[in-house]
């Protein structure tokens, strides 16, 4: 399916195959052997022609030109309860490719930034609401991960998009919602590392967004922080015992030998008087 994302007209492969049958028919005089190579090169141009014209989508053409307007007028004309998948799988047999993630690999920024905005919008319509988030981070658990290798420009569109604002205000605050869902936990129920990748990337400016900022401060405070004092118990105490034993025997020794030098004074008075 990697020959889709290529964009290779499908007019070519009959040239091809002539050619290389003609390249053989060259270097060998065995007829079986020329066949049997005519044969074989036939059908795997016949089987990625098919892979070609059924995945060859509008969405797919825009990626290969890297353009956000062709995209979006790509994706226009999809149903609203389809959009989504036509932009994270395409499907031929057995095997599927996901739009977005070849839109990366391939370094077509512009349109995977408008493929993950047009994703993390909200529409609706009489029945429901569409947001597309549970679906991409479905389809590419480690999303984050990938644009923190390949794309790390996308991160900032990724972390907007988690971010509802509402349109109205109410005296002065307008409302919020942030959906840190799928950077805490895992499709397995685990802790996500989308955290760890993130501090990985070094990157202060995006360490800095407020839905990041939301994310580690209520780990820190509802998970760690307790799990920190429980580990760090054992290191305080023995703390305060050497403060305290210092401080004791310091107090000790400076009383000593205050005693030392009266004793000391009051025997050389007494023997003076003597």
């Amino acid at each position: 399916l990697r020959h889709v994302g290529y964009g290779i007209p499908t007019d070519l492969f009959g040239p091809f195959v002539t050619a290389c049958v003609q390249v053989i028919r060259s270097l060998t005089d065995d007829d079986k052997a020329e066949e049997a190579f005519r044969w074989s090169l036939s059908l795997i141009s016949r089987i990625l022609t098919r892979v070609i014209n059924e995945g060859s989508t509008i969405v797919m053409k825009a990626i290969n030109t890297n353009s956000a307007k062709g995209l979006r007028k790509a994706v226009g004309c999809a149903p609203r309860g389809k959009r989504a998948l036509w932009m994270l799988n395409i499907q031929v047999g057995t095997q599927s490719i996901s739009p977005l993630l070849w839109a990366i690999e391939t370094g077509s920024l512009e349109a995977a930034k408008a493929i993950i905005q047009d994703l993390l919008t909200i529409r609706a319509d009489r029945d429901r609401y569409y947001y597309g988030m549970d679906i991409m981070f479905e389809r590419h658990p480690d999303i984050i991960k990938r644009l923190c290798a390949d794309a790390p420009a996308l991160l900032p569109a990724l972390l907007d998009g988690l971010v509802w604002r509402s349109r109205t205000t109410e005296n002065g605050l307008r409302r919020v919602n942030c959906y840190i869902k799928h950077l805490l936990v895992d499709a397995d129920g685990e802790f996500n590392k989308a955290i760890e990748w993130i501090t990985d990337n070094q990157d202060p400016k995006v360490v800095c967004h407020p839905l990041l900022t939301i994310s580690t401060d209520m780990v820190w405070s509802r998970v760690a922080f307790r799990t920190f004092l429980v580990l760090k118990v054992w290191f305080l105490f023995t703390l305060i015992i050497f403060v305290m034993s210092q401080s004791i025997l310091n107090h000790l020794s400076a009383v000593e030998a205050i005693n030392s030098g009266a004793a000391s004074g009051a025997a050389s008075g007494a023997a003076s008087g003597a």
